[in-house]
């Protein structure tokens, strides 16, 4: 099957062409992300293969098709930046990978949680300029706290068995399908705005629907207990950057992690340190002392990179077979797996 693989990294192609020895594809490497104007590209492409930031928008996909185009391999799980309707209307595959490495993102929220309450972030920065004082650098114990976890999914499952079980927290946790596993090893499910009032932390690992939407926002923060911790490893339209913004100044937020950002295209996976930020969110966001932002790395391991071109590549295969996806194909909305 021909290919053409969008927002492409070297990075990528190291771990793809690894796989790809052994299904013999041909594909086009590609750095720009997929959009309006850069759908041309991929001109007698059978598929296309795309991240979390490509554009895959009804107009996206009528151009694809027009080109020839017939599948859409998404190379993660989320698949919230697709139009499906568009693509079942075009008569378009689309396959994602269900699971790559969830202990990648999972033991990365919780570095982030341990990083940003004991100020390990901080302290790197200060004793690289020979400040070795403690001011300023005070935490707590995550032993017997209240940690929430919302969407149990396999990464949250994942976040709330470490917590639980290696830290000692009591874990709140909320899912449209909640896991007996996990209340058998003492997570308590409850509703989310039960779970912001209680939570010392509250961490997300819901996929981005149109119900998960700014899930945080000002009046669920204004229900928060005073200083909970927010941490995002999910997708960035969780949660309202604006009103998080707010909540941090006022201190009704005591801290904020994230690993993605709503407003990311333009940002994540470029280098910028030798241009002016445009983005006046992320630039007032990165003036808090009590936030870390990292740009979409939790995912970012061997183990889980190796994960994705196989199965990325084995979708490709099972298409040109013939045969049927399974779990890895993603179906209409009404009737979609869930993402992560």
């Amino acid at each position: 099957m021909r290919i053409a693989m969008f927002s492409t990294k070297p990075y990528d192609r190291r771990s793809f062409d690894a796989v790809n020895e052994g299904t013999r594809h041909e594909i086009l490497y590609l750095e720009p992300r997929l959009a309006p104007l850069t759908a041309p590209l991929a001109a007698g492409a059978e598929a296309v293969c795309v991240f979390v930031n490509d554009d895959l928008g009804a107009a996206v996909l009528e151009r694809l098709a027009a080109d020839g185009t017939r599948v859409v391999l998404l190379r993660c799980a989320g698949f919230n930046n697709v139009d499906l309707a568009a693509a079942e209307r075009l008569g378009m595959k689309v396959a994602r990978v269900p699971a790559y490495s969830p202990h990648a993102v999972a033991e990365f929220t919780v570095g982030l949680i341990l990083s940003l309450v004991r100020g390990i972030h901080r302290a790197y920065q200060r004793t690289r300029d020979g400040n070795f004082a403690l001011e300023g650098l005070l935490g707590f114990d995550l032993h017997g706290k209240t940690v929430g976890v919302l969407g149990t999914g396999k990464i949250g499952a994942i976040v709330a068995r470490i917590l639980a079980a290696g830290f000692g927290c009591r874990v709140l946790a909320h899912d449209v399908r909640p896991d007996p596993a996990l209340v058998g090893i003492g997570v308590t499910y409850a509703a989310p705005r039960e779970i912001a009032a209680q939570a010392d932390i509250l961490t997300l690992h819901c996929p981005l629907t149109t119900e998960t939407h700014h899930v945080v926002r000002a009046d669920t923060l204004a229900l928060a207990k005073p200083g909970m911790v927010l941490v995002n490893t999910s997708r960035g339209g969780l949660i309202d950057t604006d009103a998080v913004i707010d909540a941090l100044k006022s201190g009704q937020l005591g801290g904020l992690a994230i690993d993605v950002y709503e407003q990311e295209a333009d940002l994540f996976f470029e280098d910028l340190s030798n241009e002016i930020l445009n983005d006046d969110v992320i630039a007032r966001l990165l003036t808090f002392p009590n936030v870390l932002v990292t740009g979409h790395q939790a995912f970012f391991t061997a183990e889980a990179m190796g994960a994705i071109a196989e199965v990325t590549l084995g979708n490709a295969s099972t298409i040109a077979a013939g045969r049927a996806l399974g779990p890895a194909e993603v179906t209409l909305p009404g009737r979609a797996v869930k993402g992560g």
